[in-house]
């Protein structure tokens, strides 16, 4: 991973650590200042690819030539950073476990550098997955027991963000995806239909779902509403009966009223004796749309959710900060106006029972009575504790997440107006915080 995938104030910063010797470990923290609009929590998502990061991290010739060239590093900055690879330990929230305001998902400690250097890099990772997986986790609250598909390949901002937003679903519980790539690399199902290109490309629907039923004979989705969607579904059932198709079917309805089209289609499918085929809907849609459609009884099996999930359309951002709270055995804090922070290496901790909201201590404090400390050490010198494959990353993060979904009170489940619930602070950590800070405002510095 080239070392100039970071922001050019962190090379600088870098760089005047290592003229001065400056090679103290340093404690950084990674969490949401607050929750974006009508989040009632967040999902935990990204560190996989963010541990792939800082074992990678690392500056090649070229990088080098152009700090050198470019930016007017000295030869012994060059020297250093050319030597330069991640050493730190991590600490982090696991994958799919649901996550509240202030409190860490991931904290760094490592010679200061190199922790300064891949803020960027963490936070991209982390902060893009999580707020992704947490868009996702909304819509599959809204559908119920309906299946949900990734649609979002062609709509998301980029390539690799594409695999991101269907490793980053399937933690939310998505049932598939259409990205090919994402589901060989995470192990998912990938799922297709058909566009209404092809449809178009034949004489007439019949002939379109014939040629395409031939080819795909397991699970043939057929695409409806190219013209008029009730004529789509016969032809559709024509097809079905004319070629003996069993085992898993489906229509697509992918645009107009898709409650009442799929009362119709149901209709249909059914006074033809189909009843085993499904009904998937697409088309814009959002936990919104799939919960008013829920409401209103339609009869719908799967979604196939795209550009509104894989940008988290209405909450784009999450208010992530990457924050030094320890520099060599020294706790340090920010007091600024709506940007303080908490001093010293953290842990989170969690009332199994949910009655009351997580508590944010000293990672040294001991749980209190019917708490579990969330953070976990995930990286030690640098390199991953864990060495599950891509696949089962994913698996074990929807297992986690599928607990957590239980565990959470209703109000923070609620789509529209949620309560999440508010972290507080230990007293250890208050204490701290107030030494620290009373150190800050008579001295300048602690």
């Amino acid at each position: 991973m080239t070392g100039l995938r970071t922001d050019l104030y962190e090379l600088r910063m870098a760089a005047s650590y290592l003229r001065r010797d400056m090679t103290d470990r340093a404690t950084f923290s990674l969490f949401a200042r607050r929750l974006p609009h009508r989040r009632g929590f967040l999902v935990s998502a990204g560190l996989d690819e963010a541990l792939t990061f800082l074992e990678t991290f690392a500056f090649d010739e070229d990088d080098l030539a152009y700090l050198r060239d470019v930016v007017g590093f000295d030869t012994p900055t060059l020297a250093a950073l050319s030597v330069l690879r991640f050493t730190g330990d991590v600490w982090a929230v696991p994958e799919g476990r649901v996550v509240f305001a202030d409190e860490p998902l991931l904290e760094v400690t490592a010679p200061i550098a190199e922790a300064q250097l891949v803020e960027t890099g963490l936070l991209n990772l982390v902060t893009f997955q999580t707020t992704v997986a947490s868009k996702a986790a909304r819509c599959r609250l809204a559908a119920g027991g309906a299946q949900l598909v990734d649609f979002a390949f062609r709509r998301t901002h980029g390539v690799e963000a594409g695999a991101g937003v269907a490793r980053a679903s399937a933690i939310a519980g998505f049932a598939a995806t259409s990205h090919v790539e994402a589901a060989r690399r995470y192990g998912l199902r990938p799922s297709g239909t058909m566009a209404h290109s092809y449809v178009e490309a034949f004489p007439d629907e019949r002939a379109a779902f014939r040629a395409f039923a031939a080819d795909f004979p397991v699970n043939p989705i057929f695409l409806v509403d190219t013209y008029d969607t009730p004529a789509g579904v016969r032809a559709a059932v024509d097809v079905i009966t004319e070629l003996g198709l069993s085992g898993p079917l489906g229509v697509r309805l992918d645009s107009g009223d898709l409650a009442a089209l799929a009362r119709e289609s149901r209709a249909i499918l059914d006074a033809a004796g189909l009843t085993q085929v499904q009904i998937v809907a697409s088309g814009s849609l959002d936990e919104d749309v799939i919960a008013a459609l829920v409401a209103a009884g339609a009869p719908i099996d799967a979604y196939g959710v795209g550009t509104r999930m894989g940008v988290s359309y209405d909450a784009p951002s999450l208010d992530s900060a990457y924050k030094l709270v320890a520099y060599g055995d020294r706790p340090v804090l920010k007091l600024s106006p709506g940007k303080a922070t908490l001093p010293g290496a953290k842990q989170v901790f969690r009332d199994r029972t949910g009655a009351g909201g997580d508590v944010v201590g000293l990672r040294e404090e001991p749980p209190p009575p019917g708490h579990e400390p969330l953070l976990v050490p995930v990286m030690r010198g640098g390199r991953r504790l864990d060495g599950a494959d891509p696949a089962a990353a994913v698996r074990a993060a929807r297992e986690r997440f599928d607990a957590d979904l239980a565990w959470l009170p209703e109000p923070a489940r609620r789509l529209a107006e949620p309560e999440p619930l508010a972290a507080t602070v230990s007293p250890g950590l208050a204490a701290l915080h107030e030494r620290v800070a009373a150190h800050v405002r008579t001295a300048g510095t602690y």
